[in-house]
């Protein structure tokens, strides 16, 4: 065998060191479908394995599902931050409601429309039914408030943005029209304002269209269009009878919530760019 030449070495000596390359990775024509499904893709195997059990505790089930959205939608932080805050605002109604004796269920949520409970008896009058649903708002605005406060104390821009959330929202459920909160409140102040609400709503809803503003008009307008007939029946009359200083105490604590939720807005807002 004859002897190497040094150039027959070199090549030699570099290809003992060749490393194949990798194998490419083809994406597919639509990479984006992946990152868009798999939140979605995950839940559902979950829920092909413990679906059973979750049903039967509708609450957890429900919070599973609206924060699994949540999440994909805004990320972690946003996700669980928002189911914090609509359960918090949820138990300001089941506690007004307990103290009132009513039956009441545990928060049930729905994803991208917040959460909502249900009682099986109607709270008496206009006055009970005002206290329940402002409960929400209260302690809602009020866990909104602690979360601005450790976003302060601890310069988290993620923990003041998730407070401005909160402010709105409990702000936005104050609007004078039922479903929300603020429909139920008014309605121990004057069901007149229920028009003025729908009006405002309605408008909001012509210059600045959302699917989910859409929704709450239609619900609105039928329950505006039940009560404006129902409106000379006298157990109706009756239930909306309400007493000079429960009226009192009620503009109080809406017109003053509102006002504070705007304050609370304004001091926690933040540019889109520092979340970024």
């Amino acid at each position: 065998m004859s002897e190497l030449t040094p150039e027959e070495r070199q090549r030699l000596a570099e290809l003992s060191y060749y490393e194949p390359p990798e194998p490419v990775r083809h994406e597919g024509r639509f990479p984006f479908l992946r990152k868009l499904f798999a939140p979605l893709i995950a839940a559902g195997a979950f829920l092909l394995k413990f679906g059973a059990p979750l049903l039967k505790f509708k609450f957890l089930f429900s919070i599973f599902i609206s924060a699994a959205f949540y999440v994909w939608f805004g990320g972690w932080w946003f996700g669980i931050g928002l189911i914090v805050l609509l359960f918090i605002h949820e138990m300001g109604h089941v506690l007004e409601a307990k103290r009132q004796g009513l039956p009441v269920s545990a928060p049930m949520f729905i994803p991208f429309l917040g959460a909502m409970i249900t009682m099986r008896e109607m709270p008496q009058n206009a006055w009970n039914e005002a206290k329940v649903a402002i409960a929400g708002p209260l302690l809602g605005s009020l866990g909104a408030a602690v979360i601005y406060a450790l976003g302060v104390a601890t310069d988290s821009n993620h923990l003041k943005a998730l407070a401005f959330l909160g402010f709105f929202l409990n702000l936005f459920n104050l609007l004078p029209v039922v479903p929300l909160d603020g429909g139920r409140i008014v309605a121990a102040l004057h069901p007149a304002l229920w028009v003025l609400g729908f009006a405002g709503l309605l408008g909001l809803v012509i210059f600045a269209p959302n699917p989910i503003l859409i929704v709450i008009v239609l619900i609105a307008g039928l329950e505006l269009w039940n009560r404006w007939k129902m409106r000379h029946h006298p157990e109706l009359q009756s239930y909306y009878r309400v007493t000079r200083p429960q009226r009192a105490i009620v503009a109080t604590l809406y017109f003053g919530l509102a006002a504070l939720l705007v304050l609370g807005m304004e001091a926690s807002h933040l540019p889109r760019d520092v979340l970024r």
